[in-house]
């Protein structure tokens, strides 16, 4: 998931009141932020179809920001006010137009078709980022004049919580930005910043950018389902065209009988970004480093983790290991099974399993021994139908109401508008814009993101604005689009994120819906996903594309069955990405990705897997945006199980204890200490119970929540 540009957020700062109008023709447009309920074409404006409106949207941006923080550092620090120092600097960060049209630009590079348009606003984005250092978030003036307000009338002016809780945070991510060094010393810090800016956006652009293929004959598809080989290019001499996207994978990885379609695959994905990323990567190790050393901390691991629950690398660490420790066992026990049952196109290299085929393996043990065809299942889940009916248990759930609503003039025509109200009430809550389908250079994995946050303050209201981007499989002339169970656990995931964005309205922009903490963001999504592990929400979303028909009580059963199968596995994967992530930005500036890598995967992964020389770190995403905190995944995922088992004693759709999970967990946003959000919800301190159950483990309770490190 993607949250608000990360030259948007230094901790917690943020902003002032503008007048701005985004340029997408001659005539000026009234900025929707002002508006009680957005018109769709005045959100489709916001989005610049041309390089000169990226230009000029950019300079009228930067210009924008900076009288707002001239007019900010002219108050005397005798009148400041919560209002005119506090809540302008959230205005700035958040609900500006500076800050609204850095995420719609930042959004172009993740789904425009435009290759010039893309690559402008790529370079406009570093741009903009540049000058919010020097400008703002590392500007001692605006620095010097919060704290003044902080320490001065701060003390005596009545503020509720939400405010204090703000303020706290807000100087806290000022000082750990390092306005509190030296100026000789923070312009060290902002000019690492900038390029660390341009080399996180290069990062990304070249995964997303990322055109790798190989070429199949129709022989080397065999076991491939036939509709999506109606969707693949085919080439003059009958070959097909296989790309790196999730679609392809599913197909290739999952089904495909073809041992060496499988291995050339694997390995034109495992190189994807590669070689681009991997000396940028260094780049951004070293410069990360360089950075958390002037700013006092050990590492970058150290600075990245700070202001999040676990607080401490350590403490993250030790987390990831017990649980790799703990689910050493079965991930052994899982393997060895699956070695036992091969199937015929898959042989050993030296008594190992070949990467490529694990998940083949795996797929096929499932379909013989438990049978559970997933290619099959998906033909109970038509994506329309299916969303529609995701809609139906949001809306019982959490009292919402959704309203497909055409509107064309997007940057593809693919985009479908969703609008969310209250239910029994006509005010527009949110309007999410889903890009749902693969296409060259969009976006490859999937996503949820903010353009405009949702506020409810006494005087305004301000409905979110937000995309989903996925990647499903593609309708064809005889089928829809049929969506696996994974695909529909991924739109479950990222829907959780937006729904947490609509529903989070908070008086204070930064504080608003997924503008959390990295290791609690990720609760509201992953507790979605356990719905589809409930046989009764399973069956009511299910429709056979051709009959009509619910998935049937058997079929029902065996879905549920094989919860805790290969968990083993996921828990391995899940904690050697959070490890190599947490190695990567610990203490030292010169490493080397792929040896660290591959050393990493030596040590925990099971001796029966081949190790084979992999790239795969150039196409780790997450390692700009989430850094350090890859963990938080498994972290939150505690939580998440935690409150999905309360909500479940109750019921999955009762409106009570969903209209209490929406005011206790969701709605805060930010505005709160996440611990705070889990006892107001749980009724006690969270533990691990649910998720070592989960997982199949031996159950022990440890509470995660508080500041020390567990023993």
């Amino acid at each position: 998931m993607i949250k608000y540009l990360p030259f948007v957020v230094v901790g917690a700062v943020v902003a002032l009141v503008f007048v701005f109008a985004l340029l997408r023709s001659r005539t000026l447009h009234a900025n929707p932020l002002y508006q009680h309920a957005y018109k769709l074409e005045d959100i489709v404006d916001l989005f610049p179809t041309t390089v000169g409106q990226v230009n000029r949207m950019k300079n009228a941006l930067m210009d924008d920001a900076q009288q707002q923080v001239d007019t900010l550092l002219a108050i005397k620090d005798d009148e400041r006010t919560f209002e005119n120092t506090a809540l302008a600097l959230d205005t700035l960060a958040g609900l500006s137009d500076f800050a609204l049209g850095g995420r719609v630009l930042y959004s172009l590079t993740l789904v425009s078709t435009n290759t010039d348009l893309r690559d402008k606003a790529q370079a406009a984005v570093v741009e903009l980022q540049g000058f919010s250092q020097d400008a703002i978030f590392s500007n001692k003036k605006v620095y010097n004049a919060f704290k003044a307000y902080v320490e001065g009338n701060a003390k005596n002016e009545i503020l509720n919580d939400a405010q204090r809780y703000f303020l706290k945070e807000a100087i806290d991510g000022f000082e750990r930005a390092g306005l509190h060094l030296p100026q000789k010393m923070l312009d060290q810090v902002k000019e690492l910043k900038k390029e660390l800016a341009e080399l996180t956006m290069e990062f990304g652009a070249n995964i997303a950018q990322d055109d790798s293929t190989i070429e199949v004959t129709q022989a080397g598809l065999d076991g491939i389902s036939p509709d999506f080989i109606e969707t693949l290019q085919c080439m003059n001499d009958g070959n097909y065209i296989l790309r790196t996207d999730y679609p392809t994978r599913t197909q290739v990885l999952e089904n495909c009988n073809v041992a060496d379609t499988r291995e050339r695959w694997y390995y034109a994905n495992n190189r994807c970004a590669y070689p681009l990323n991997e000396a940028i990567l260094k780049s951004i190790i070293e410069k990360r480093h360089e950075l958390a050393r002037l700013l006092g901390f050990e590492s970058y691991a150290a600075l990245n983790i700070a202001d999040e629950m676990a607080q401490t690398p350590e403490r993250a660490q030790k987390f990831i290991l017990d649980l790799i420790e703990r689910g050493k066992e079965k991930f052994d026990d899982e393997l060895e099974l699956l070695m036992q049952n091969l199937p015929e196109s898959v042989t050993l290299q030296d008594g190992k399993l070949k990467p490529w085929d694990i998940i083949f393996v795996a797929e096929q043990y499932k379909r013989k021994h438990l049978l559970v065809d997933e290619q099959k299942i998906a033909e109970y889940f038509p994506m329309d139908h299916t969303i529609d009916q995701l809609f139906e248990v949001y809306e019982r759930f959490m009292g919402l109401r959704f309203e497909l609503t055409p509107c064309k003039g997007w940057w593809h025509d693919d985009v479908r508008v969703v609008q969310v109200y209250k239910k029994g009430n006509s005010e527009l809550i949110g309007t999410l814009l889903l890009d749902l389908y693969p296409r060259d250079n969009k976006f490859s994995h999937a996503c949820s993101m903010a353009i405009i946050p949702g506020l409810a303050q006494k005087n305004k209201s301000v409905p979110y604005v937000g995309m989903v981007i996925a990647n499903f499989p593609k309708p064809t002339k005889k089928k829809p689009s049929l969506l696996t169970r994974q695909n529909v656990r991924t739109f479950f995931h990222e829907f959780g994120h937006a729904l947490h964005d609509v529903l989070g309205r908070t008086e204070l922009a930064t504080q608003a819906g997924t503008n959390t903490k990295t290791d609690f963001v990720e609760l509201p999504s992953q507790m979605l996903e356990e719905w589809l592990w409930d046989k009764d929400i399973l069956r009511s979303i299910s429709h056979h594309y051709q009959t009509g028909e619910q998935l049937p009580e058997r079929q029902l059963k065996r879905i549920v069955a094989i919860k805790q199968f290969n968990k083993g596995c996921f828990i391995n994967g899940q904690g050697f990405l959070a490890l190599f992530s947490l190695d990567c930005f610990a203490a030292g500036a010169n490493k080397d990705p792929e040896k660290l890598w591959q050393t990493l995967n030596a040590q925990y992964s099971n001796e029966k897997i081949l190790q084979i020389d992999s790239k795969s770190f150039a196409s780790f995403g997450h390692l700009t945006g989430y850094g350090a905190r890859y963990y938080g995944y498994l972290w939150s995922k505690v939580f998440a199980l935690d409150v999905f088992t309360q909500i479940k004693e109750h019921g999955l759709l009762d409106p009570i204890i969903g209209q209490k999970y929406v005011e206790t967990i969701l709605q805060p946003g930010g505005s709160k200490d996440p611990n705070e959000l889990l006892v107001n919800f749980l009724g006690r301190e969270p533990n691990t119970d649910a998720f070592i159950a989960d997982l199949g483990l031996e159950k022990k309770s440890k509470i995660l929540a508080g500041a020390q490190p567990v023993d």
